[in-house]
């Protein structure tokens, strides 16, 4: 089958090979309503977490409780790939509109569940949308922007996940104790509505459509494969004994599947994760900076609060507040970096300063004790804020800018899917980690009395003011504990950041172009070094297509950088 650009996405080329994005004004139009549909995607994988007590509370099923956040970023991430393989098929205006629609009959279906089995079904059904929503946005960008221009547009993206990652919780915690828990689902419907309508009539529509053959074989694989990959990381050492049955069996079934799913790849006339999108090393690097990134970062971001709430003393509400300098310095490195990147047409210096940056923001972090001051936590987490801003986003145009314009969304996913991949494990092994240490630390600090109870201090997690009430020898003994167990989270996560900034210095780095996609990646595929390419570029094509004219002493480049 032959792939086609599809109209509904707007960077087209005209008849001269020229191409033609959107007018600066609809782009701002259009941008708006993505970053709507990301934030709703990224709000829901945290606003729930504040809630999650009184929903427990609500329709009971507390041995449960976890699935309400596992089952929304399951079905995200398995979805993932899929959208932007379909996207590429398609049109990806159709298939984000299909993602919205899908993100809002789950919420509306979430408020109204009568029971803790109902709402985890309708939070994978929202996870199904959220997949779509993630991967759309930052396609869509990939059709409307040109390459040189992407970088400020995707660090404004960078800056919505980074608000939405803080914002979630504390909107959650509002909601919950000034309306119901039902409304953090509730709200999603009328900002939904808003991206639907912006998006229908801002985006054009397809002109064209050919008939395709979707990979349902490597979909149901990948999406198996994935599945026990995630719930081995989950459920490993935690509901279940690393070498029990359930999870050798996880261990096993998720190879072989993943191991057919690669050679099922090979043979179908359009996978779902094409296997030449393997033979860039520009994917490869930036794919495994992603994956080592997540796991790091994400692994162990999540314990910030858990540090703040007992070992700190703040409350659930304020804690999410205390993060605001992460967000700041997030906020600040992403527009940053993306105004820099879109300037001077260069990327490859900000994951490099990106995964240095986290590295020691995150050794600052194992410094952390119950009398490191209020203002020192605030300067680590600008610090840490900061790499992760300039690492997340420039990934993202980094693989767009590499790879063929058939490939632009399933490229994206792809990445995104091996972040998110890598974001599931690195909570779950951190979170084990976190736990053998706690169980040793207890032990330690604790008198034995205070044992003999089975104290449970994460139960107290969101309720500082009942940890206060404890006697003081229990107090001071559980907060030592915790604070030495963090500590050796952090620490961990030290030599993984490191690893993703020695897997940066391999990144090759083709500068950003102001032109649409070029037909193929045919010069990185044969291995041809910089001149080659330069040669290559400057052969006609079958097309006839025409040079775009640039002012004297102004280098032409195409989309994926190569100087004419």
């Amino acid at each position: 089958m032959t792939d086609v650009a599809t109209a509904d996405t707007a960077a087209m080329t005209d008849d001269k090979g020229q191409s033609s994005y959107l007018p600066h004004r609809q782009i701002l139009t259009v941008l708006g309503a993505l970053m709507l549909g990301m934030l709703l995607a990224a709000l829901d994988q945290t606003i729930v977490s504040t809630a999650l007590p009184t929903i427990v509370g609500d329709l009971g099923g507390l041995n449960h409780l976890s699935w309400v956040v596992t089952a929304y970023l399951l079905a995200a991430t398995i979805s993932t790939p899929l959208y932007g393989k379909l996207g590429d098929l398609y049109g990806r205006k159709p298939l984000f509109q299909l993602a919205i629609a899908i993100f809002l009959v789950g919420s509306m279906l979430s408020g109204i569940s009568q029971n803790m089995l109902e709402l985890i079904g309708f939070r994978a059904l929202q996870g199904l949308g959220a997949g779509g929503l993630m991967v759309g946005a930052q396609s869509i960008i990939g059709d409307v922007v040109p390459p040189r221009e992407r970088g400020k547009y995707q660090g404004m993206m960078g800056g919505i996940f980074a608000l939405a990652s803080i914002a979630g919780p504390l909107l959650g915690g509002f909601l919950t104790d000034n309306a119901s828990w039902r409304w953090i689902f509730y709200i999603n419907v009328p900002l939904g509505a808003v991206a639907l309508v912006v998006t229908s009539t801002a985006l054009p529509a397809t002109a064209r459509r050919v008939s395709h053959r979707i990979d349902w074989w490597g979909a149901g694989l990948l999406a198996a494969g994935t599945a026990s990959v995630i719930l081995l990381a989950t459920w490993g050492g935690t509901q279940y004994g690393w070498l029990s049955a359930p999870i050798i069996a996880l261990a096993v079934v998720g190879a072989a599947v993943l191991v057919t799913f690669f050679v099922v790849e090979r043979r179908v006339a359009e996978p779902i994760i094409p296997p030449r999108l393997f033979r860039s090393s520009v994917f490869n690097v930036a794919s495994a900076v992603g994956f080592v990134i997540g796991f790091a970062m994400f692994g162990a971001i999540v314990f910030l609060p858990l540090f703040l709430q007992l070992v700190d003393g703040a409350s659930a509400t304020s804690s999410g507040l205390n993060l605001l300098p992460l967000m700041v310095g997030l906020l600040t490195a992403s527009i940053g970096s993306g105004q820099l990147i879109s300037r001077t047409g260069r990327y490859k210096i900000f994951p490099v300063t990106g995964t240095a940056l986290a590295a020691v923001a995150m050794l600052l972090l194992s410094t952390l004790t119950p009398t490191t001051s209020r203002l020192l936590l605030s300067v680590y987490m600008v610090i840490l804020g900061a790499g992760l801003g300039m690492v997340m986003q420039v990934l993202v145009l980094a693989v767009q800018n590499a790879a063929e314009r058939r490939d632009l969304g399933v490229a994206t996913s792809s990445a995104t899917f091996l972040r998110s991949i890598g974001s599931s494990i690195g909570v779950a092994i951190f979170g084990a980690i976190f736990s053998s240490q706690l169980a040793a630390n207890l032990r330690l600090h604790l008198p034995a009395s205070a044992l003999r109870g089975n104290l449970n201090p994460t139960s107290l997690q969101g309720n500082p003011a009942a940890l206060a009430r404890l006697p003081a020898a229990i107090h001071s003994g559980l907060v030592t504990a915790v604070s030495d167990s963090l500590h050796v989270v952090f620490l961990t996560a030290v030599p993984v950041l490191v690893v993703a900034f020695l897997i940066t210095l391999f990144l090759r780095e083709i500068p950003l172009g102001h032109r649409a996609h070029a037909p193929s990646a045919v010069a990185e595929g044969m291995g041809l070094d910089e001149a080659a390419e330069v040669v290559l570029a400057s052969l006609p094509s079958v097309t006839g297509a025409a040079s775009q004219a640039v002012p004297a002493g102004t280098r032409q480049s195409d989309d994926r950088g190569t100087s004419q």
